[in-house]
């Protein structure tokens, strides 16, 4: 067996029955080397959007769009502070609590400067989003804000400067309301995470900098300077720059992030490789084909932003109810001037109109569901539930399918051996052994597989055997000697290469691995097969438990993959799954959401890849599993931080208790405004009663006491996995 000019650390044969491309057709890695040649036809090259620097990132709460945590944290500080003597030498405040203000040249100027200093810097992000409300006619939260916050300053300086012979006081009343919304926001985007951008974190999978030949020397360059037909040079760990195909050398790479294959992929001299992807064992020569926006990890950007940009423009649930409530205030202030003007006179009118659409503002309605949401948050992190998008949040609970990636998700997305078969004459223990010395100096993931295999075997594991001589070749296998013997590991290229036959002892259990897609490496010694082994992605012991509760709930269980057909039946089989999407090439991972929703279903996508990225966009919740990719974790709305499936019962539980307590607290603090507004506006005054300013400001206040008190409940909500989901015994 020829070892290569850099012989690397890796494995270097693919377990059977993936690598073998020419007689094995419908295997995985096939059909993953059929994925890299197909990328560049599947991503148009005239599309008419810079997948490198089009920022298509749609915020799910648009009314925050442009405005950042922080701000909102440093604007609620200073308008508290400025808010305490607004409140303290307000008129209207000292009379409720019998105390007299303090007077000094200038003291009765403080509350409409400080006020005045508040409507400008608390409020300006108010303004700004109702008017953009205004602009795009979707009344909401925003605009019932900015609408209470300019009437109650344009009639507090109206009262202030004695125009009209008002008594409209407003100033405190406007103050404690732009720092109770600025506290609502603040706490909210807290909890929720600033999102950043999934296209940047794909653009972070390609290097800066590549090693381009040029008349057999090399020199680094930015990869913007790469151009079509360049050659460039990928060492032994490093990333291809470009789209292209192998000149000269061989290699096994990890597609994982592009492709979702669970296992390195071998390429050879003419095949096609892709942008992002990992040389992981050799240096190769790689002749440019596509640069920039013409690569595949270009078009996975493009169908990341196209599917944000297509992403619901629903409203979530408090904008709803906000923009409900301004139609309902902007009414009842019409229909109080009018009365006013008919029945009383136009002062009664003015006063009447502005105390109601002052007091139409809900100071509860603006916290009830951040607080909801931040205490959510805070219950989720605790169990490994990261919630990025509030509307994720709330779609959880209506969600009919759920559909996991197989690779890293449902399985550990690493190998692991299942089975063992040695010959006549050898132990089990003495064939781990065996192989677990020749692989002993190699970092491929199927050599760590079988060395961690022999170290958890009894009898392997007292064994110590030395190895030397180690050398790998990239598709073939490993040769070292060990104690005195040559012994080969590897699958069937290096089989063929050496013409061996697997014994017939052991060709019924090899076929049984074979049929369900494991890959199978045999071990030689004296070029004789001793025996073989099986390797595979191992299912998670989670999994079956996550995918028996989520039906035991009404919730179906899909699962997308790669993988060629037999594989993914097997996982699907064994793990009872209700359809099994296989052989799923990377840019239709999108489309098969899309096929779902067609169907009437409304889908949360489990993945960890950047390949899932487009998906995890494209379903009504995107769930990444938060030892996967940035990219992954940047696209979807639910971040698990662990890799624990399970944990998608818990963002379930959370989400039908979060959605009750949001109910209840806004029919509570829409029924305080549905209840306040009418009073305020006057229809008992025939019988001498008239909601006063100062009353409704304690009614508000106890009202937004009660909607925090009651989000607080949440806190008793069990959202662990491992009881939401046990596992049994035997798993």
């Amino acid at each position: 067996m020829s070892t290569p000019h850099h012989s690397g650390d890796h494995h270097g044969d693919h377990p059977a029955p993936e690598t073998d491309h020419t007689h094995h057709p419908h295997h995985a890695s096939h059909e993953h080397h059929a994925d890299a040649d197909t990328h560049g036809q599947a991503m148009p090259h005239d599309h008419p959007h810079s997948a490198m620097d089009d920022d298509h990132h749609v915020h799910s709460h648009g009314e925050h769009a442009g405005h950042s945590t922080a701000m909102f944290r440093e604007r609620f500080w200073w308008s508290l502070i400025l808010s305490l003597p607004v409140v303290i030498f307000s008129p209207m405040v000292a009379q409720l609590l019998g105390y007299h203000l303090p007077a000094f040249p200038g003291s009765t100027w403080i509350p409409p400067v400080l006020g005045t200093i508040i409507f400008v810097y608390g409020g300006t992000p108010f303004l700004k989003g109702g008017w953009n409300e205004l602009k795009s006619r979707q009344p909401g939260m925003m605009l019932l804000i900015a609408m209470a916050i300019t009437v109650a300053f344009v009639a507090s300086w109206v009262t202030t400067l004695g125009l009209g012979g008002f008594d409209l006081d407003f100033w405190w009343e406007l103050a404690l309301l732009v720092t109770i919304m600025l506290l609502g926001h603040w706490l909210e985007m807290r909890a929720l995470g600033a999102a950043s951008s999934a296209l940047d974190a794909l653009a972070a999978l390609l290097p800066d900098e590549a090693e381009k030949v040029i008349d057999g020397t090399t020199r680094t360059v930015a990869i913007s300077e790469l151009a079509v037909d360049d050659v460039v040079l990928v060492r032994a760990g490093a990333r291809v720059p470009a789209d292209g195909t192998i000149l000269d050398g061989a290699a096994e790479f990890d597609e994982a992030m592009i492709t979702g294959e669970s296992r390195p992929v071998f390429r050879d001299t003419g095949d096609k490789v892709v942008a992002g992807t990992v040389a992981t064992d050799n240096t190769v020569r790689i002749r440019v084909e596509a640069t920039g926006g013409d690569t595949a990890l270009a078009g996975i950007q493009r169908m990341v932003a196209d599917a944000q940009e297509s992403s619901s423009r629903a409203q979530a649930l408090a904008d709803r109810a906000a923009a409900l409530l301004f139609w309902f205030a902007l009414i009842s202030a019409l229909i109080t001037a009018v009365v006013w003007t008919i029945i009383g006179s136009p002062d009664d009118a003015v006063v009447r109109t502005v105390t109601v659409l002052v007091i139409a503002c809900p100071h509860a309605l603006g916290l009830a569901i951040p607080l909801v949401i931040a205490i959510s948050s805070e219950r989720a992190a605790k169990f490994g539930v990261l919630i990025k998008d509030r509307m994720a949040l709330e779609r959880m609970r209506t969600i009919d399918v759920v559909l996991f990636d197989k690779t890293g998700t449902l399985t550990e997305g690493a190998h692991a051996v299942t089975g063992v078969a040695a010959a006549v004459g050898v132990t089990e223990g003495e064939l781990l052994a065996l192989a677990s010395a020749a692989e002993a100096d190699s970092e491929h993931p199927v050599a760590r597989a079988i060395v961690a295999a022999a170290a958890a075997h009894p009898e392997a594991s007292r064994r110590q055997m030395r190895a030397t001589g180690f050398s790998a070749a990239s598709g073939r296998g490993v040769r070292a000697t060990v104690d005195g013997v040559e012994i080969l590991v590897g699958g069937p290229n290096m089989l063929r290469e050496f013409n061996l036959t697997t014994p017939a002892e052991l060709t019924d259990t090899t076929s049984a691995w074979t049929g369900r897609g494991a890959g199978v490496l045999h071990i030689v010694r004296d070029g004789q097969i001793i025996g073989a082994v099986a390797v595979e992605d191992k299912i998670r012991p989670e999994s079956r438990a996550a995918v028996k509760a989520l039906q035991d709930r009404g919730v179906k269980v899909a699962m997308i993959t790669g993988d060629a057909q037999q594989v993914a039946q097997a996982v699907g089989q064994d793990l009872g799954i209700d359809e099994v999407f296989a052989e799923v090439l990377p840019q239709d991972k999108d489309t098969k959401v899309m096929q779902l929703q067609d169907r009437g279903l409304s889908v949360a996508m489990v993945g960890d890849g950047v390949n899932d990225a487009p998906a995890l966009t494209r379903a009504e919740v995107g769930i990444a599993i938060g030892a996967g990719t940035d990219v992954a974790m940047e696209s979807a709305g639910v971040v698990l931080a662990s890799d624990d499936p399970r944990a998608v019962l818990s963002m379930i539980e959370l989400s039908q208790a979060s959605y009750r307590k949001m109910i209840q607290n806004l029919v509570w603090a829409s029924g305080y405004n549905i209840l306040a507004v009418p009073l305020a506006a006057g229809v008992l005054a025939s019988i001498g009663f008239v909601l006063s300013p100062a009353v409704g400001a304690i009614l508000m206040s106890a009202s937004t006491i009660v909607v925090a008190l009651n989000a607080q409940l949440l806190r008793r909500i069990d959202l662990d996995p491992a009881h939401l989901a046990p596992t049994s015994p035997k798993e």
